[in-house]
This record gives structure tokens, sequence and C-alpha cells, in this order.
């Protein structure tokens, strides 16, 4: 089963089993819902402990939640640097043109042109749109917007991307 990264567990919150999650996700009201399963991947465990969110609240840029059956601070301590993880099987259907960035990392991008311009090795959020970093076999990285005008066509069962190169994008 593959297992995707939601958010990490940086430290407890108070004494009632509360722990400070650092989201991961562009869900987090969806991911960390009341009853929602998670997998809890702790820095030396290879299988997950498997955990039900039993509370969930926005406080600054943390996401505090609780877990059923752990109701205090000494239950929840040793989860700090743990990763919480969604199976993939539990992910939901995206709107057309809406990618996870795990079907868009390791995709080929090429030129409408059909010339090989590199393949994609990070995702960077600007706020406004992603942009892509396109690693080429030789030379240095390129930095895609990932907008209308520039990508064409997406193919996540191909990974294949078609962009349309204009002047100064390559550069």
């Amino acid at each position: 089963m593959q297992w995707f990264n939601v958010g990490k567990i940086v430290n407890t919150h108070g004494i009632r089993g509360e722990v400070r999650v650092l989201s991961r996700t562009d869900f987090p009201e969806e991911r960390f819902a009341v009853g929602t399963k998670l997998g809890l991947f702790t820095p030396d465990a290879k299988k997950p402990i498997m955990v039900k969110i039993a509370s969930h609240r926005q406080h600054k840029n943390f996401e505090l939640v609780t877990f059923e059956g752990y109701p205090n601070i000494n239950d929840v301590e040793p989860f700090k640097e743990s990763y919480l993880k969604i199976a993939e099987h539990d992910l939901s259907e995206l709107e057309d043109n809406a990618f996870y960035h795990h079907e868009i990392l390791g995709c080929t991008v090429f030129s409408t042109d059909g010339e090989e311009i590199g393949t994609i090795s990070e995702i960077l959020e600007t706020g406004a749109n992603d942009v892509w970093e396109v690693t080429p076999k030789t030379g240095k990285k390129h930095y895609i917007p990932y907008i209308e005008d520039i990508v064409k066509e997406v193919d996540v069962d191909e990974k294949k991307v078609i962009i349309e190169v204009i002047e100064g994008l390559l550069s």
C-alpha cells in the first residue's frame, strides 16, 4: 500500500493529548476531519500506527489534533517528529486540471515541438500558482509556472507534460 504525507507532528499542545501538526496538504479540513483514519509513522517504525481523529482545530500556523484512545500528553509524547499519512485508496478525486504532487513529480516535460526538456523534480507552491522545477539530463534546472498559457497538456498515466516554450522561459 502506498502512503502520502499530510502532516508532521512537531510537538504536543497542552496536557489533554493534543498534538501540533505542520500541515502538508491542500485539504486540512478534509484530512484532519473528526473520524478520519490516518497512518502515524514514528521515525523508527516500519509500520504505521492507525489513528482516528477525535478533534481538530487550527491555531496559528498549525493544525491541533487529538486521536481517539490517546487522552493525555503522556500518550502522545512519543509521537513527536512522526508523520501523518493517508492511504492511497483514501485519496479523493480532484477536479479537472488539478493533480496530486505525486502524480506530477517524475513526469517528463516536452515542448510542443517534441523536444525533451527534462523531468519534474520538485513542485514549489508560490501562492498564485505552482511552479514546477524541471531538471534536464544536462545543464541547469528550469522553473515552469503551472498556468494555462504555458502548460498545454498533462498526462499523468503516461507521465508526460507538454508545454509551450515562450521566449525567456528556459534561460
